[in-house]
Protein backbone atom coordinates (compact mmCIF):
# COMPACT_ATOMS: atom_id res chain seq x y z
CA UNK A 1 0.00 0.00 0.00
CA UNK A 2 1.51 3.27 -1.20
CA UNK A 3 1.59 5.50 1.57
CA UNK A 4 -0.01 9.18 0.87
CA UNK A 5 2.47 12.16 1.63
CA UNK A 6 1.13 14.66 4.35
CA UNK A 7 2.48 17.42 2.33
CA UNK A 8 1.83 18.60 -1.37
CA UNK A 9 4.77 20.68 -2.96
CA UNK A 10 4.08 22.63 -5.96
CA UNK A 11 6.29 24.24 -8.47
CA UNK A 12 4.93 25.69 -11.68
CA UNK A 13 7.01 26.51 -14.12
CA UNK A 14 7.75 27.68 -17.69
CA UNK A 15 10.80 28.15 -19.68
CA UNK A 16 12.99 27.97 -17.09
CA UNK A 17 14.84 24.71 -17.27
CA UNK A 18 18.08 25.93 -15.75
CA UNK A 19 16.72 26.96 -12.57
CA UNK A 20 14.62 24.04 -11.58
CA UNK A 21 17.74 22.27 -9.94
CA UNK A 22 18.44 24.60 -7.10
CA UNK A 23 14.28 24.69 -6.02
CA UNK A 24 14.28 21.22 -5.94
CA UNK A 25 17.57 20.91 -3.76
CA UNK A 26 16.51 22.84 -1.47
CA UNK A 27 13.48 21.20 -1.26
CA UNK A 28 15.37 17.92 -0.43
CA UNK A 29 17.61 19.76 1.96
CA UNK A 30 14.37 20.04 4.19
CA UNK A 31 14.46 18.28 7.69
CA UNK A 32 10.59 17.45 7.07
CA UNK A 33 10.23 14.67 4.63
CA UNK A 34 6.75 13.31 4.14
CA UNK A 35 6.18 15.16 0.81
CA UNK A 36 5.29 14.89 -2.90
CA UNK A 37 6.70 17.54 -5.25
CA UNK A 38 4.61 18.22 -8.41
CA UNK A 39 5.97 20.25 -10.56
CA UNK A 40 3.58 21.49 -13.62
CA UNK A 41 5.01 22.44 -16.85
CA UNK A 42 2.59 25.36 -18.41
CA UNK A 43 3.55 24.62 -21.82
CA UNK A 44 7.35 24.94 -21.97
CA UNK A 45 9.05 25.11 -25.28
CA UNK A 46 12.56 24.78 -24.02
CA UNK A 47 14.41 21.51 -22.49
CA UNK A 48 11.87 21.36 -19.03
CA UNK A 49 10.54 18.31 -19.89
CA UNK A 50 13.80 16.22 -20.15
CA UNK A 51 15.25 18.43 -16.93
CA UNK A 52 12.31 16.88 -14.49
CA UNK A 53 12.71 13.48 -16.24
CA UNK A 54 16.44 13.61 -15.39
CA UNK A 55 15.40 14.63 -11.67
CA UNK A 56 12.47 11.83 -11.70
CA UNK A 57 15.42 9.16 -12.13
CA UNK A 58 17.18 10.57 -8.64
CA UNK A 59 13.69 11.69 -6.72
CA UNK A 60 11.12 9.30 -6.55
CA UNK A 61 8.43 11.66 -4.70
CA UNK A 62 8.25 13.87 -7.80
CA UNK A 63 5.42 14.31 -10.14
CA UNK A 64 5.54 16.17 -13.27
CA UNK A 65 2.60 17.21 -14.98
CA UNK A 66 3.79 18.59 -18.67
CA UNK A 67 0.78 20.89 -19.95
CA UNK A 68 0.49 20.82 -23.88
CA UNK A 69 -0.65 24.80 -24.26
CA UNK A 70 0.44 27.98 -22.05
CA UNK A 71 -2.34 28.66 -19.96
CA UNK A 72 -1.20 31.12 -17.27
CA UNK A 73 -0.16 30.81 -13.97
CA UNK A 74 -3.34 30.21 -12.20
CA UNK A 75 -4.75 27.71 -14.78
CA UNK A 76 -1.40 26.24 -14.59
CA UNK A 77 -1.35 25.59 -10.42
CA UNK A 78 -4.98 24.10 -10.46
CA UNK A 79 -3.70 21.60 -12.57
CA UNK A 80 -1.32 20.50 -9.93
CA UNK A 81 -3.50 21.27 -6.88
CA UNK A 82 -6.29 18.88 -8.74
CA UNK A 83 -4.18 15.87 -8.14
CA UNK A 84 -2.08 16.64 -5.38
CA UNK A 85 -2.65 14.32 -1.56
CA UNK A 86 -1.61 16.37 0.86
CA UNK A 87 -2.92 17.64 3.98
CA UNK A 88 -1.22 20.66 3.73
CA UNK A 89 0.31 22.75 0.23
CA UNK A 90 3.34 24.46 -0.24
CA UNK A 91 4.17 26.87 -2.88
CA UNK A 92 7.63 27.31 -4.63
CA UNK A 93 8.69 29.27 -8.01
CA UNK A 94 10.68 27.28 -10.24
CA UNK A 95 13.48 30.23 -9.64
CA UNK A 96 13.14 31.02 -5.55
CA UNK A 97 14.87 28.43 -3.58
CA UNK A 98 14.18 28.11 0.09
CA UNK A 99 17.00 29.46 2.16
CA UNK A 100 16.30 27.53 5.64
CA UNK A 101 16.32 24.10 5.84
CA UNK A 102 14.11 23.97 8.60
CA UNK A 103 11.21 25.96 6.51
CA UNK A 104 8.09 23.36 6.34
CA UNK A 105 8.57 21.80 9.77
CA UNK A 106 8.83 25.01 11.07
CA UNK A 107 5.54 25.97 9.86
CA UNK A 108 3.31 22.46 10.05
CA UNK A 109 4.30 22.58 13.50
CA UNK A 110 2.37 25.80 14.07
CA UNK A 111 -0.65 24.64 11.68
CA UNK A 112 -1.21 21.65 13.60
CA UNK A 113 -1.26 23.84 16.94
CA UNK A 114 -2.99 26.70 15.59
CA UNK A 115 -6.13 24.83 13.86
CA UNK A 116 -8.32 28.47 13.54
CA UNK A 117 -4.89 29.47 11.43
CA UNK A 118 -5.81 28.33 7.15
CA UNK A 119 -2.31 29.51 6.03
CA UNK A 120 1.50 31.07 7.25
CA UNK A 121 4.53 32.63 5.31
CA UNK A 122 7.47 33.85 6.50
CA UNK A 123 10.29 36.50 4.85
CA UNK A 124 12.27 36.67 1.63
CA UNK A 125 15.68 37.28 0.41
CA UNK A 126 15.91 39.04 -2.85
CA UNK A 127 18.93 38.11 -4.89
CA UNK A 128 20.09 38.47 -8.49
CA UNK A 129 20.91 36.17 -11.21
CA UNK A 130 24.18 35.51 -10.12
CA UNK A 131 22.77 34.75 -6.46
CA UNK A 132 24.22 37.65 -5.04
CA UNK A 133 21.97 39.13 -2.36
CA UNK A 134 20.29 42.87 -2.78
CA UNK A 135 18.27 42.95 -0.02
CA UNK A 136 15.88 41.26 2.68
CA UNK A 137 12.30 41.70 3.80
CA UNK A 138 9.70 40.69 6.11
CA UNK A 139 6.18 40.14 6.06
CA UNK A 140 3.52 41.34 8.30
CA UNK A 141 3.86 38.91 11.43
CA UNK A 142 0.29 39.21 13.00
CA UNK A 143 -2.88 38.21 11.18
CA UNK A 144 -3.85 41.90 12.45
CA UNK A 145 -1.11 42.93 10.48
CA UNK A 146 -1.85 41.27 7.60
CA UNK A 147 -5.05 42.37 7.42
CA UNK A 148 -4.17 45.99 7.53
CA UNK A 149 -2.11 45.40 4.36
CA UNK A 150 -4.49 42.80 2.29
CA UNK A 151 -5.54 45.41 -0.24
CA UNK A 152 -2.34 47.14 -0.60
CA UNK A 153 -0.19 44.70 -1.35
CA UNK A 154 0.03 40.94 -1.24
CA UNK A 155 1.51 40.05 2.08
CA UNK A 156 1.92 36.68 2.04
CA UNK A 157 5.34 35.81 -0.08
CA UNK A 158 4.30 32.96 -2.49
CA UNK A 159 7.58 30.72 -2.15
CA UNK A 160 7.59 31.19 2.04
CA UNK A 161 4.01 29.84 1.74
CA UNK A 162 2.29 26.46 3.49
CA UNK A 163 -1.72 26.57 3.99
CA UNK A 164 -4.58 23.77 4.53
CA UNK A 165 -5.71 21.83 1.56
CA UNK A 166 -9.40 21.78 3.12
CA UNK A 167 -9.67 25.65 3.78
CA UNK A 168 -7.80 26.04 -0.47
CA UNK A 169 -10.88 23.78 -1.46
CA UNK A 170 -13.51 25.59 0.37
CA UNK A 171 -12.38 28.83 -1.62
CA UNK A 172 -11.94 27.25 -4.97
CA UNK A 173 -8.17 27.46 -5.59
CA UNK A 174 -6.86 29.70 -7.83
CA UNK A 175 -9.28 31.64 -9.58
CA UNK A 176 -8.81 30.65 -13.22
CA UNK A 177 -10.38 33.31 -15.10
CA UNK A 178 -7.31 35.61 -14.24
CA UNK A 179 -4.04 35.06 -15.34
CA UNK A 180 -1.67 37.34 -13.15
CA UNK A 181 -2.43 38.18 -9.62
CA UNK A 182 -4.08 34.38 -9.06
CA UNK A 183 -1.93 34.49 -5.67
CA UNK A 184 -3.17 37.66 -3.95
CA UNK A 185 -6.45 36.67 -5.20
CA UNK A 186 -6.36 33.44 -3.79
CA UNK A 187 -4.75 35.12 0.31
CA UNK A 188 -7.69 37.51 0.30
CA UNK A 189 -9.82 34.85 -0.12
CA UNK A 190 -8.25 32.52 2.30
CA UNK A 191 -8.14 35.78 4.54
CA UNK A 192 -11.64 35.12 4.67
CA UNK A 193 -12.39 31.50 6.04
CA UNK A 194 -9.50 32.02 8.48
CA UNK A 195 -6.51 33.64 10.42
CA UNK A 196 -2.87 33.92 8.68
CA UNK A 197 0.49 34.25 9.91
CA UNK A 198 4.10 35.25 8.93
CA UNK A 199 7.36 34.05 10.28
CA UNK A 200 9.54 37.03 11.51
CA UNK A 201 12.33 34.53 9.46
CA UNK A 202 13.95 34.06 6.00
CA UNK A 203 12.28 31.17 4.59
CA UNK A 204 13.07 31.72 1.11
CA UNK A 205 14.98 33.56 -2.44
CA UNK A 206 13.45 35.45 -4.98
CA UNK A 207 15.44 36.04 -7.88
CA UNK A 208 15.38 39.60 -9.28
CA UNK A 209 16.90 38.78 -13.37
CA UNK A 210 14.34 41.77 -14.84
CA UNK A 211 12.29 39.00 -16.30
CA UNK A 212 9.69 38.26 -13.72
CA UNK A 213 6.16 38.24 -14.52
CA UNK A 214 5.80 41.66 -12.49
CA UNK A 215 8.28 43.58 -14.69
CA UNK A 216 7.55 41.48 -18.19
CA UNK A 217 3.95 41.86 -18.39
CA UNK A 218 3.53 44.51 -16.04
CA UNK A 219 0.47 46.11 -17.33
CA UNK A 220 -2.10 43.74 -17.04
CA UNK A 221 -0.46 42.09 -13.67
CA UNK A 222 -1.58 45.62 -12.57
CA UNK A 223 -4.62 46.12 -13.99
CA UNK A 224 -5.61 42.82 -12.78
CA UNK A 225 -4.40 43.94 -9.11
CA UNK A 226 -6.60 46.37 -9.28
CA UNK A 227 -9.41 44.35 -10.31
CA UNK A 228 -8.29 41.75 -7.58
CA UNK A 229 -8.55 44.92 -4.89
CA UNK A 230 -11.86 45.63 -5.63
CA UNK A 231 -12.99 42.50 -5.35
CA UNK A 232 -11.99 42.38 -1.46
CA UNK A 233 -13.03 46.11 -0.39
CA UNK A 234 -15.43 45.46 2.13
CA UNK A 235 -13.64 42.70 3.17
CA UNK A 236 -10.24 44.73 4.22
CA UNK A 237 -9.81 48.18 5.61
CA UNK A 238 -7.80 50.85 3.51
CA UNK A 239 -9.40 50.57 0.58
CA UNK A 240 -9.62 54.27 -0.55
CA UNK A 241 -5.55 54.78 0.23
CA UNK A 242 -4.77 51.32 -1.19
CA UNK A 243 -6.86 52.41 -4.35
CA UNK A 244 -5.09 55.51 -4.77
CA UNK A 245 -1.39 53.63 -4.30
CA UNK A 246 -2.47 51.01 -7.08
CA UNK A 247 -3.18 53.67 -9.40
CA UNK A 248 -0.10 55.19 -8.90
CA UNK A 249 1.49 52.12 -9.53
CA UNK A 250 -0.69 51.16 -12.99
CA UNK A 251 0.73 54.43 -14.33
CA UNK A 252 4.36 53.44 -13.78
CA UNK A 253 3.66 50.82 -16.06
CA UNK A 254 3.48 53.21 -18.68
CA UNK A 255 6.81 54.93 -18.35
CA UNK A 256 9.07 53.78 -20.98
CA UNK A 257 10.74 50.17 -20.46
CA UNK A 258 14.04 51.30 -20.05
CA UNK A 259 13.36 53.87 -17.30
CA UNK A 260 11.06 50.89 -15.06
CA UNK A 261 13.96 48.45 -15.38
CA UNK A 262 16.21 50.98 -14.12
CA UNK A 263 14.08 52.34 -11.23
CA UNK A 264 12.06 49.02 -11.09
CA UNK A 265 14.82 47.50 -7.79
CA UNK A 266 14.42 50.81 -5.60
CA UNK A 267 10.78 51.04 -6.17
CA UNK A 268 10.16 47.44 -5.35
CA UNK A 269 12.16 47.72 -2.14
CA UNK A 270 10.42 51.18 -1.08
CA UNK A 271 6.85 48.93 -1.09
CA UNK A 272 8.43 46.35 0.84
CA UNK A 273 9.23 48.78 3.66
CA UNK A 274 5.96 50.36 3.48
CA UNK A 275 3.54 47.90 2.55
CA UNK A 276 5.24 44.73 3.60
Amino acid sequence: MIKTPRLSIIMGTYNRASFLGAAIKSIQKQTFTDWELIIASDGSIDNTSQAVEEWKKKEGRIVFINNQANQGISKNYNTAFAIAQGEYIAMIDDDDPWSDPEKLEKQIKFLDEHQEYVGCGGGVIVIDGEGREKYRYLKPETDKAIRSKMLFGNPMANSTTVFRRDAAERVGWYDGSIRYSGDRDFWLKMGRIGKLYNFPQYFSYYTMTGHNTSIDKIKPHLKTSLMVMRRYKSDYPGYPLALVLNWLQYVYAFLPKGLRKLIHASLARLKRLVVG
